[in-house]
């Protein structure tokens, strides 16, 4: 393992295509975001969007935690239980769950290898690089009480999956996965996601580098966009509505520090300066306190951020959670490849955005079902229309679980740098799920 590698904070977005550059009144922005008070004090005015131009424009929000979020915290130790098995044993299965209180980590489930793990040691590791080396961060990894709850895989299950051929695997579970992907953004990613998800990691670098000494752990972001349409009717981002930024921070400072240090440090280096204008609205620890976090204030549950980890609510979310999983379980697999189509199709100028399904029975080598949703920005390339494209994928891609785990090399020990800011759209050259295929 090593710590989440969070996505870099200030990569290009900045150079996303806007559809004019203009307000949705056909107005230049106002391109200071000092001009709207950064204070906890903000009041949104509305909950739709505010112009004369309202029924064109419409409002939609994403949000993101840090790595040491408590969910998160647990997501980041059941991964890194993955990792320690593929690493030792590629054919490992793993069903790990982990949940984290005040002073105890707890990582239940079921996994089976050959490989011999000191769970307690990656464990503590887990929490060490979260940031929680203190009992008044609200878990300390030198100190906290870690219980470890693990038996074998059901023979039951085992059997159906256990196949000397790739292409006679079947699914470790039923289940129903999602792919989306759009033309927002250089990833093919929803706007609202990729930002909410880089002021989360940049909050955890300030807090990592020592730019900020009073930040600690925890942490949540949250961002809104005003949206047009673009000729296709895809959705074109036009300007940032609000920001929210929750950081967890030391006793002794002072709000008013909290919302400067937050504008410099985490807003202006991420958000586009083009987006922002007078009628942004900023909310810099709205709650006025944020010193007791982590598990001590929050319970933490692996798989209870399943819109962090994936489209920021665009598209839809299966029926499973993503980590503490091996690729035999397609909730993670068949979710990896259903992004692997719907970025391939957008990329492949099929469609403007689009979202997959994959539904797969537990112990059957092919997918039940597939279809493919492109929210009429269907382009009708090589005269096909949205109602051809699902064949076109069967045809194109080998959806099998086997033949995913093969094609998307998922035995790997690479699962806990996705468990933080995100399983998708992040050029990481282990993610191979990212890399667009040519159809």
């Amino acid at each position: 393992g090593g710590d989440a590698t969070p996505p870099s904070a200030t990569a290009s977005i900045a150079d996303i295509p806007m559809s004019d550059g203009a307000l949705p009144d056909g107005t230049s922005p106002d391109n200071n975001p000092a001009s709207s008070s950064p204070g906890a004090s903000a009041t949104v005015p509305s909950s739709s969007a505010e112009d004369d131009s309202a029924a064109s424009t419409f409002l939609f929000a994403s949000e993101s935690v840090t790595e040491s979020h408590p969910d998160k915290l647990c997501d980041v130790v059941s991964d890194a239980v993955v990792d320690a098995c593929l690493t030792l044993d590629p054919a490992s299965r793993v069903a790990c769950e982990t949940v984290c209180k005040t002073g105890v980590v707890i990582v239940l489930g079921e996994i089976t290898t050959s490989a011999s793990i000191n769970y307690e040691q990656v464990i503590r590791d887990a929490v060490r690089d979260a940031g929680y080396d203190d009992p008044a961060k609200g878990l300390d990894y030198k100190t906290c009480n870690v219980i470890v709850a693990l038996e074998e895989q059901s023979p039951d299950i085992a059997q159906c999956v256990d196949a000397a051929k790739a292409e006679d695997v079947g699914a470790g579970d039923s289940c129903v996965a999602f792919g989306y992907a759009c033309g927002e953004t250089p990833e093919l990613m929803p706007l609202s996601h990729v930002l909410a998800t880089k002021l989360s990691a940049r909050l955890a670098q300030v807090r990592k580098d020592g730019t900020l000494d009073w930040i600690r752990p925890d942490g949540k972001t949250q961002i809104t966009l005003e949206y047009g349409h673009g000729e296709d009717g895809a959705p074109v981002p036009r300007r940032v509505h609000s920001i929210i930024i929750s950081a967890q921070h030391s006793e002794e400072v002072s709000n008013d520090k909290i919302a400067a240090d937050l504008m410099e440090h985490v807003v202006k280096p991420v958000v586009p300066e083009k987006l922002l204008d007078d009628r942004t609205l900023y909310h810099m620890n709205p709650s006025g306190r944020f010193v007791i976090g982590g598990p001590h204030s929050d319970a933490g549950l692996t798989g209870r951020k399943p819109v962090v980890d994936t489209y920021g609510g665009w598209g839809s979310y299966g029926g499973g959670a993503l980590s503490g999983k091996d690729a035999t379980k397609v909730d993670r697999s068949g979710a990896y490849a259903a992004r692997w189509v719907a970025k391939s199709l957008v990329a492949g100028g099929y469609c403007s955005r689009c979202a997959v399904q994959l539904s797969f029975a537990i112990g059957l080598p092919h997918p039940v079902s597939v279809q493919v949703d492109t929210y009429g920005t269907c382009k009708n390339k090589n005269g096909m229309a949205e109602r051809d494209l699902a064949k076109f994928v069967e045809r194109e891609f080998d959806l099998r679980p086997g033949f995913i785990v093969k094609e998307l090399d998922l035995r790997r020990p690479i699962m806990r740098k996705t468990a933080a800011y995100g399983h998708f759209g992040r050029e990481e050259e282990d993610f191979k799920w990212e890399k667009v295929k040519d159809i």
